[in-house]
């Protein structure tokens, strides 16, 4: 990544930092990956539960696999057998103490938007796990909240409903067309403006890419 690029990303990071500590939430900065999955850990301890929703972003800093690992009680819903075992991992992940995820958009004073098609996991990071963690990419701040809808809808949607392969209009145009096709993944919209919850929602901004 360019120098300047990174140098801008590392002072817009400490101001975010500081717009999320406003709204009730704990901010951290990671140059890379591997210093993201670092802090993810050291905010865990040994022997908690963990619960995850859809996140590329977990996936690609190494998180899902070392939590996997290492000492947890870990709710997989990957590895369920089927449909009913899911919901039934999916369900206790509400009681967990943490809860892994990411967000589609985050605008720069520190406002989360995310899109969801079942709602396991807008509704958990709204209610119910003790603790979220955010790994969220640099590629994903916005300038405020219109365009973190855009993002979310325009470019994140259309992206994900096109990796599960189905069958919407922003599959074949890559946009949103607000449409209301059995397929949509734009079934629950939430917005975090501000945790209820002292430092329940944890945000890990990092220096790279990740997810959609």
């Amino acid at each position: 990544m360019d120098e300047n690029r990174i140098k801008r990303n590392v002072l817009l990071g400490e101001r975010m930092i500081k717009n999320l500590e406003t709204r009730n939430m704990e901010g951290y900065y990671a140059d890379s990956k591997e210093e993201a999955l670092q802090i993810a850990l050291r905010l865990i301890p040994e022997g908690s539960s963990i619960a995850w929703g859809g996140s590329m972003s977990i996936a690609e800093i190494g998180l899902k696999d070392a939590v996997c690992q290492g000492n947890y009680k870990v709710y997989n819903r990957d590895a369920a057998k089927n449909k009913e075992e899911k919901r039934e991992i999916e369900l206790a992940t509400y009681d967990s103490d943490f809860f892994l995820t990411s967000a589609n958009a985050i605008t720069e004073s520190g406002v989360l938007v995310n899109i969801d098609g079942n709602a396991n996991r807008v509704s958990a990071i709204a209610y119910g796990p003790r603790n979220v963690i955010m790994i969220i990419g640099m590629n994903k701040v916005t300038k405020d909240l219109e365009n973190a809808w855009s993002r979310a809808r325009n470019e994140a949607a259309p992206i994900n409903a096109q990796r599960f392969g189905l069958d919407t209009p922003c599959c074949k145009t890559g946009s949103c067309f607000d449409c209301k096709n059995p397929d949509t993944i734009c079934c629950q919209f939430l917005v975090t403006r501000y945790s209820k919850h002292p430092n329940r929602i944890k945000v890990i901004l990092v220096n790279e890419d990740l997810g959609f």
